[in-house]
This record gives structure tokens, sequence and C-alpha cells, in this order.
């Protein structure tokens, strides 16, 4: 679903006065946020596209004390849950086993799973430490850290979501972000050492139809990340505590992170001084497709992905373009998306 782009009621010629003709654009938010109504109609007669199906890994982390391992335990089935109403995958690490230790399984995960269509997600539940260098999420037996994860998965070549919902999670998106991930974490920095809560929330948010802040019949990392993080700041205001986590999501490759206040409903409405602003990448991963999107072809599903992402880089560059060039270049990739459209329809 494309976020943000407001009501267009403007039809120009080639020469960018009002008129009639082939470039004219009759654009509203109805056309582009989702296709012609005869299309939806047609997806829903056609059968359920099973490609490309999500593997995700949950790796519950050492809990250290009984009352947080329920906490802990909790949340893993929230996720678990989600993950059988969505169809995905669903892998999780939590002890030793056969001699390995929880480490050696989950850099094996990884190593098995580098290449294929379908996004991997690893989750990670549990405690984190920083020691003013290195960001560590606790295990049972020998922890993993951030540059362990950055030399694992930098052979990946399919899009990946990380969601580091401990204590000192910040240093991850350091250490992580690049090109087609997406980083979520529970602190804004290494030092932010108390319990996270955000977790829980996220938990609950990911196939929540609750959190779908857009209305599109499903919930994306981006919408589950700003409902967590609003739930988050409301639980420390109602309880008269100063708030010691400030969750982060990356997806443009920075390295710095993005707050939710940083966005106005689903759409960024600010960014560092260099770079695009996150949120667009992380708006297009869904655990629980909507019943439109799952009749969707994944190939198909992935170029209007693609395409809706240039046109977040075209609105972002807007001011720079000249009226006409900017509304001719909007509906080229609009022509492309209603195609992609099309050719799902007649597949």
């Amino acid at each position: 679903m494309i976020l943000g782009l407001q009501k267009i009621g403007v039809c120009h010629n080639r020469s960018g006065a009002p008129g009639s003709s082939i470039f004219s654009i009759y654009a509203t938010v109805e056309v582009l946020l989702k296709p012609p109504f005869f299309l939806i109609l047609a997806f829903l007669l056609l059968p359920v596209n099973i490609s490309a199906v999500p593997e995700v890994l949950l790796v519950l982390g050492a809990p250290g004390t009984e009352g947080y391992e329920k906490k802990f335990s909790s949340w893993a089935s929230s996720w678990k849950s989600a993950c059988a109403k969505g169809g995905a995958l669903y892998s999780e690490i939590s002890l030793p086993k056969e001699n390995k230790s929880s480490r050696d399984q989950l850099e094996e995960w990884i190593f098995t799973r580098v290449s294929g269509e379908s996004a991997l997600w690893i989750i990670l539940v549990g405690h984190g430490t920083f020691d003013g260098r290195n960001a560590r999420f606790n295990l049972r037996g020998p922890d993993v850290s951030a540059s362990d994860f950055a030399g694992w998965i930098k052979p990946v070549n399919r899009p990946l979501i990380l969601v580091n919902t401990a204590s000192s999670s910040a240093p991850f998106i350091s250490a992580l972000s690049g090109e087609d991930r997406v980083i979520v974490t529970a602190t804004r920095s290494g030092s932010e050492q108390n319990f996270a809560r955000f977790g829980e929330f996220l938990s609950l948010n990911i196939g929540s139809h609750e959190a779908d802040l857009d209305k599109d019949g499903q919930t994306s990392v981006l919408e589950a990340f700003l409902v967590s993080a609003r739930q988050v700041a409301d639980f420390y205001k109602t309880e008269g505590r100063l708030a010691t986590e400030h969750p982060l999501l990356d997806d443009n490759g920075d390295r710095l992170g993005t707050p939710p206040d940083w966005f106005r409903g689903i759409r960024p409405v600010k960014r560092a001084s260099d770079g695009s602003p996150d949120g667009y990448r992380a708006h297009q991963f869904h655990l629980v497709l909507g019943e439109l999107e799952k009749r969707i072809p994944a190939k198909l599903r992935q170029q209007r992905d693609t395409l809706e992402l240039e046109i977040y880089r075209l609105r972002d560059r807007k001011k720079e373009l000249p009226e006409n060039k900017y509304y001719i270049e909007l509906e080229e990739i609009l022509r492309k998306i209603s195609q992609i459209y099309e050719q799902a329809d007649s597949s």
C-alpha cells in the first residue's frame, strides 16, 4: 500500500497547463492506495498465493528470573500465534540442543538461509547489555554481540527484519543497518539498560488489525512499531515514571534510526540531514497479509513495492522539480503499478 499520499485533483497536459490529454492525472486517495474495485473483486476469487512465505526465528534469551521467564514466554507465544495466523514459518531457539549452544544454533539458522525470495525475520526477546563498546543479547550460554550478527548476516541476500526488544539494544542499528534491512530496537542508546517493555506491546500488535493505522487490512512493521512505541510512552506517563526506553527504527541504511515522533500518522515528516527518511521499506513488510494482498503473486508484490519506493523518493523531491515534471513522472509510476494489478488479475 502506498503510504501517505494525499489527494490529487490536478490534470496536466504536456505543457503543464490544465487540460485533457493522455498525460492527465485524476488520482484520488482511493486510486493511489488500492486497485480499482473491479480488480478487488477479481482478486478475491483467486486462490491464495503461498509462495515467498516469511521465515521467522524467535530467539528467547536468558530470562534471569522466573518472573521474566513468564513474561518472555508470553511474548514468544504472541509471536508464534501471529506467525500461525499469517502462515509464516516459525522457529524458536531458547535452550542448548544436541550439544549446540543457543548461539551456535542461531548462527547455523542464519547460515542455512542466506538466499531466498521471502523475508527473514529474527526476533530477539530477552535482556541486553552494553559495556560502552559492544552491545550484547544475553543467551543461555555464550551471549551474542551486535558484531557477531553483522558478520553472520553479511552474506544474506534477501530482505531481513531484525527486532531486538532487549535493553541496551540501540547499537544493533549502527552495526546491522543496510540495504533491504529493517532494524528495530527497544532503546535509543546502549545506556538505556533497564528492562524494556516495548517487546510486549510489539508482540501483541504485529498480528493485530488494531494496529493497522492506514486501514488496508494488514499491520506493517512500521505500524506495529509506531503503535507499540506510543503504548510504551503512555505506560510511563500513566505510571508517572521517567521513560527509560525509546524505540528506534531504521530501514534506509544510514545507521542512525528514527524515533516514533518523527512520523505523522505513518508518514515520516523528519529525517536525518543526509539520506531518505526511515519507514518506507518497513511499511512494506507484514507478518499477517490482508486478504487482497494474499492473492497477488509474490514477484508482482515485489515489483509493486519497488515502484512504491520510487513514488516515495519522487515525493521527497517534489519541491526540487517543476510541477509538470513531477506529475508526469508520478503518472508514469502509477500506470506501471496499475499494470501490475492487472497482471495479478490475469494470472
